[in-house]
């Protein structure tokens, strides 16, 4: 019986008969690193849970201050109409903050990049600013803009701006020098160097700005419904707090910190879809 080979030339490696295509091997690996990244947040929220079940357990903290996650889960299954309603107020406010921050934030940090004078002029205006501790504005805000959504807006702005001004400002002034020198070899205009060269040089180091005032939009949304607040989260933290009701005081902190994370995971989807060079350039992970 002949025995029939595939042909092979000189000096080639003959293929295993199991071997996998290259392309089946990267995506059946690129699936399995995206379960594993999809797995590892909710194994870190359970050991959280689990620590907070221990500490509850041995009353290691009294539980009038941090009841078990059983009986803030069943405050929450008690009234979840009333706390979710209270969760879209609180994330309306941190959207449109953050909203109003990111505008103003990458506009004031365009103007100081522009300009050494502007930068050297208002620079120490907004680090004064950054540095007084906001909550000692709450009443002052709800004296000058009244309750409801001014001041509270205005409380997630004050937390949120600085950051992204910072990181704009930063990324405007740090392209790196090879682009540069490519762009004044072109002859291009100083919009042709921004808006080609510079603005996306600055795109990361923007995004981590944004980053960075994601999670403060919420803890000053949080803050101007301590003070203004006639809805929300932190009005309900608040209230329930205040009549010794802390199992559903601790539903509304976890809500705000789910809120957070999702928000802030949008945030990075938003990046990398922005973004599509930036894991190819610059690192492995």
């Amino acid at each position: 019986m002949t025995d029939v080979r595939p042909r092979q030339t000189a000096g080639s490696v003959p293929e295993p008969l199991h071997a996998v295509p290259r392309g089946r091997r990267v995506r059946a690996g690129d699936l399995r690193l995206a379960t594993v990244a999809a797995l590892l947040p909710a194994v870190g929220l359970l050991v959280a849970f689990g620590l907070w079940w221990l500490v509850a357990r041995l009353e290691l903290i009294h539980p009038a201050a941090l009841p078990p996650p059983g009986s803030v889960l069943s405050a929450f299954l008690e009234r979840p109409d009333r706390l979710l309603e209270h969760t879209a107020v609180t994330t309306r406010a941190i959207l449109i903050g953050f909203a109003l921050s990111a505008a103003a934030g990458v506009l004031i940090g365009l103007a100081l990049a522009a300009s050494r004078t502007v930068e050297r002029m208002f620079t120490p205006l907004l680090v004064a600013v950054n540095a007084v501790p906001k909550i000692t504005l709450g009443p002052l805000l709800v004296v000058a803009l009244g309750w409801g959504q001014k001041p509270i807006l205005t409380m997630v702005f004050l937390l949120c701006f600085f950051p992204i001004v910072l990181s704009t400002a930063t990324g405007l002034t740090t392209t790196p020098a090879e682009l540069a020198e490519l762009v004044r070899s072109y002859n291009a205009s100083r919009w042709q160097s921004f808006r080609k060269i510079r603005f996306p040089a600055a795109l990361p180091q923007i995004f981590v700005g944004l980053k960075v005032a994601m999670p403060l939009a919420a803890i000053g949304a949080v803050i101007g419904e301590f003070q203004a607040g006639e809805g929300g989260l932190g009005y309900v933290i608040q209230q329930y707090a205040g009549v010794g009701d802390t199992a559903t005081a601790w539903a509304a902190i976890i809500l705000i910190a789910l809120v957070s994370i999702l928000l802030y995971a949008a945030l990075v989807l938003v990046e990398r879809f922005s973004l599509p060079w930036l894991r190819e350039t610059t690192s492995s992970r």
